[in-house]
């Protein structure tokens, strides 16, 4: 009947047509974006996943959170040694990891970056400067061998009043991906080292590559971590933005989102002349931390960062001095990690976190060296596992050691493609594929190693005590590598 009703009145009909195809007009691609952005805001604040403001209000962040941290790893041993038949796990050590390399690189860093960027943090820290910082378990090793006042100085900094502590994983391992027991068991471990050193237990995470997932959240929020910091990337991100506090799935730990592409700005090219940005000074880094919209901008640097990878001819610590100026005239202040959560926290976001594993980039697995040596890396935990023998584990741990990845990340690129900054010199000569063939034997022969713990010609081993994997038994065992003549060593080439 309406539609006899508009036939027959033409003049009604004509005015109808004519709306029509002034809305259709008006309804452009953009238009429907905006609709369905609100449909969505409204649906995410109906679910909790959102609070009730607005997410993308034009507000200007009101905190800088910066967290940095002091890494030095145990370097392998290239060439590849042969390891012993029967050897003690101290033994295998020292043929699998080269001190010497550690020492020099360790003294380098010292004398390049750590007293000097020391000396800047600790004369900012009086005048409204905060950041936190974390500790590897090989950095304190290496640090109380070799340089005791270093690590003096660093406790003295690490317990001002304006500098908060983070645990991280000890050995900088991605045993989070393998064993969730033994990655809360090394964060536990980690809490109670910086106690013990520092006299402050640490309540935030820091993530080997800061890695996250679903069951990673959980395991350190059942830990009683109140926070962590995970990397902004869009992949774990979404739509959303990093300068917004977050939770997971009902838990109470928080989610401090590091900037990706703010933080690299200074730890990646700050000093790179090709960079249209080139040279960065302080003010204009503030202009760009002071133009997000949201709560705060997290920025994670290695500490290394300053003097190592940038030296001090790149003005990189003339622009850390000048920085917390800058950030204060844009009306921004500096807080710590637990003064976010505290700040935030209760107008955090939820932020669904996959099953597996998000953080290992292109940069640790984007080549088959890197995933060959990641397949090692779980084989030689498993079987070290099975010895029941601790100081193998602890072995088969820092051989997990994200380093050992991201070192044969220019595996497949060519010479003048391949990123050699971190790569020791006395490796170079080995090449690319070199470096990448010696390192995958160091895991063959531990793994092989192994077979003296762990074989079927000796079921009862795993009953054995840890000193006693390592007897020599009765019966000589020629089978531990195949086709080849037995000499009382494990290197031949796999």
């Amino acid at each position: 009947n309406q539609v006899l009703d508009i036939k027959a009145n033409q003049p009604r009909a004509a005015a109808m047509r004519e709306a029509a195809h002034t809305r259709a007009a008006a309804f452009t691609w953009e238009q429907i974006s905006n609709v369905l952005l609100e449909k969505v805001k409204f649906v995410a604040q109906l679910n909790g996943a959102m609070p009730q403001q607005a997410m993308y209000d034009a507000a200007q962040v009101r905190d800088i959170l910066i967290v940095t941290i002091v890494h030095q790893p145990r370097r392998l041993r290239l060439p590849a040694e042969p390891l012993p038949l029967y050897a003690p796990p101290e033994t295998l050590t020292q043929a699998i990891f080269d001190d010497a390399l550690n020492e020099k690189y360790f003294r380098q860093a010292a004398a390049a970056s750590y007293y000097p960027a020391i000396a800047q943090f600790r004369a900012l820290l009086d005048h409204g400067f905060k950041f936190a910082i974390g500790f590897s378990a090989s950095f304190l090793e290496q640090a109380q061998r070799w340089d005791e006042e270093l690590l003096d100085r660093f406790s003295d900094l690490a317990q001002h009043e304006n500098v908060e502590l983070v645990a991280v994983e000890p050995t900088r391992s991605v045993v989070a991906l393998w064993d969730i027991h033994r990655f809360v068991a090394q964060m536990r471990r980690a809490a109670d080292r910086m106690e013990a050193l520092f006299g402050t237990r640490p309540t935030i995470a820091d993530t080997t590559g800061l890695v996250m997932s679903d069951v990673v959240y959980h395991a350190l929020d059942q830990a009683g971590f109140k926070a962590s910091f995970v990397d902004g990337r869009s992949q774990l991100l979404d739509w959303r933005q990093p300068t917004h506090v977050y939770h997971h799935d009902g838990g109470q730990m928080k989610l401090l989102t590091r900037h990706l592409n703010l933080s690299e700005d200074i730890s990646a090219r700050f000093s790179d002349r090709s960079w249209s940005e080139w040279p960065l000074l302080a003010d204009r880094y503030a202009d760009w931390l002071a133009g997000n919209s949201g709560q705060l901008v997290v920025l994670g640097w290695d500490f290394e960062t300053f003097g190592e990878r940038h030296p001090v001819e790149s003005g990189i610590f003339d622009f850390l001095a000048a920085l917390p100026g800058e950030v204060h005239k844009r009306g921004l202040s500096f807080v710590t990690p637990s003064e976010a959560v505290a700040r935030y926290g209760d107008d955090s976001c939820d932020l669904p976190l996959p099953v597996t594993v998000q953080g290992l980039q292109d940069a640790f697995l984007g080549n088959k060296a890197q995933q060959t040596t990641f397949q090692l890396m779980m084989q030689a935990y498993g079987k070290a596992l099975l010895t029941g023998d601790n100081a193998l584990v602890d072995i088969s741990l820092w051989l997990a050691q994200l380093d050992n990845l991201y070192l044969l990340a220019g595996n497949g690129r060519a010479a003048a493609e391949s990123p050699t900054a971190f790569v020791p010199q006395e490796w170079r000569t080995l090449g690319n594929e070199g470096i990448a063939i010696e390192t995958h034997q160091i895991y063959h022969n531990f793994i092989a190693a192994l077979d003296s713990c762990v074989t079927p010609h000796h079921p009862d081993n795993m009953n054995k005590k840890d000193s006693q994997c390592h007897e020599q038994p009765n019966t000589k065992d020629c089978s531990l590598i195949a086709n080849e003549k037995p000499t009382g060593k494990i290197g031949g080439r796999t």
